[in-house]
């Protein structure tokens, strides 16, 4: 099944490497957009069908497991991924490993979301039954290698068969249930489901067309080596976790379930076309990795390609949507959530700093810098949690929404440039903001499809 379009499979076709590239960015495009477009129709469904109050219920147990979810990863995605590119002899030894450890913190860390949860609501049974079956999935992150192994060879195809036809099924089934007036508990029931489909399907497919699963195996000496390298990774993974997340909780905590709705419809919008930045970034980056060792200023060019097309792609969005909040809002979710719209307005601009993030992260861990992140990850932290403090009592999700964008502007510009170290990198995203750079990626990415020879 070929994803590209005609017009640029006839540009690339003798370059292989960009060729790749291509396919894989196609796969991950066909894959996001097919789940996103499924998940945002049903989930408009479902939010319609449950009303602000319960859709906030529901969202703040997914939040609150989010929450934890960084947890249970460990760190490991990207230093797995890079170590079995730099070291492919070891896959077996890389993938058992990393899969052990992944069980283990996701057994600890379902402890630690119960544990929590009895804490901070004893006495709402409907919190801790939500929180109890969405946590569940914690356990099923040992399947993760499956999808690292197909990210370092540049094969997303086999995650989008796994992962699409996981989601259409759901889909079919989440619409059944609101079709026979399920009750709120049942749609919890049905991610988990979902969840464990897809961990199972995924460790299937590894073994069929990656390492066989009997072949994996954990070495104690292994393990110390990837937590050694991820644990600053684990450090940021939470931090992030906690500034994307908290302010859904603290609106729970502070204002109450149904201001927690009127934002997660906000949020939903916002974030919808996430999955651009990180899909070309994941198809892109083993191709700059590679022109590292071989170019340092070709590889610092490419670089700052990467940067300025993804500012300018997310900035259009913002933009788009801070023109179009009202309206969007009113189509999708009707009425009952017309408060999103203001929250929408402010929180759509939070996109452009996440597209930065997400590009300066995978650059971290090709300069070996990764053990810098945890400090202006702390820091946006930091701000998230302080605004929210300050600003949730005064102006409720609109503020929740201000302190999100605060908190990205914090961690992806102002503390990466006081540390000397990542100062290029903010230093290189602030210019990527500048309108002329955009102009020089359109000009560069035409001359690149129009190139008569070399590899990218």
């Amino acid at each position: 099944m070929n994803l590209i379009p005609d017009f640029i499979h006839r540009r690339v076709a003798h370059r292989p490497n960009l060729l790749k590239i291509f396919d894989n960015i196609g796969w991950l495009f066909f894959d996001k957009i097919l789940r996103i477009g499924v998940g945002l129709v049903v989930g408009v469904w479902i939010a319609r069908y449950l009303g602000p109050e319960q859709f906030g219920q529901f969202n703040f147990a997914a939040a609150f497991v989010g929450l934890f979810g960084a947890i249970a990863g460990l760190g490991l995605q990207g230093i797995v991924v890079r170590d079995i590119v730099r070291d492919p002899a070891c896959k077996e030894e890389t993938l058992g490993t990393a899969a052990v450890l992944q069980f283990i913190g996701g057994l600890l860390t379902y402890g630690l979301i119960l544990g929590t949860i009895f804490w901070l609501r004893p006495d709402d049974a409907l919190a801790k039954t939500l929180v109890a079956i969405l946590g569940s999935t914690m356990l099923f992150k040992a399947s993760q290698v499956a999808i690292y192994w197909f990210e370092s060879q540049v094969l997303s195809k086999y995650i989008v068969w796994v992962q699409n036809g996981t989601v259409l099924v759901f889909a079919a089934i989440k619409v059944v249930l609101i079709l026979n007036n399920a009750p709120l508990t049942s749609f919890a029931w049905a991610i988990m489901a979902e969840a464990l489909i897809v961990a199972l399907l995924m460790l299937v497919l590894l073994g069929l067309r990656g390492p066989k699963l009997r072949q994996l195996r954990f070495t104690l000496s292994r393990s110390k080596e990837l937590l050694a390298d991820s644990w600053p990774l684990l450090l940021s993974g939470i931090a992030i976790m906690i500034y994307m997340k908290i302010d859904q909780i603290m609106l729970g905590q502070m204002v109450g379930d149904e201001a927690v709705g009127i934002y997660s419809a906000a949020v939903r919008i916002s974030e919808v076309w996430y999955f651009v930045p990180m899909g070309l970034v994941a198809s892109v980056f083993p191709t700059i990795l590679r022109a590292r060792e071989v170019n340092y200023q070709a590889y610092i060019g490419k670089i700052q390609l990467l940067y300025d097309g993804l500012v300018l792609f997310s900035f259009s969005v913002a933009l788009t949507m801070s023109f179009l909040g009202e309206w969007l809002v009113h189509i999708l979710f009707g009425s009952d959530y017309s408060a999103s719209a203001d929250i929408l307005v402010v929180h759509t601009w939070t996109g452009v700093f996440v597209a930065m993030g997400v590009a300066r992260g995978r650059w971290l861990i090709a300069e070996n810098l990764q053990h810098f992140s945890h400090w202006y990850i702390l820091a946006g932290m930091i701000v998230n949690i302080v605004g929210n403090y300050l600003l949730i009592p005064i102006y409720e999700g609109v503020g929740a929404g201000v302190a999100a964008l605060f908190a990205q502007i914090t961690a992806t510009i102002i503390v990466p440039y006081v540390i000397r170290e990542t100062r290029v990198s903010s230093i290189m995203l602030v210019s990527a903001l500048h309108p002329y750079q955009w102009f020089i990626f359109v000009r560069k990415a035409h001359s690149e499809l129009y190139r008569d020879a070399g590899t990218p």
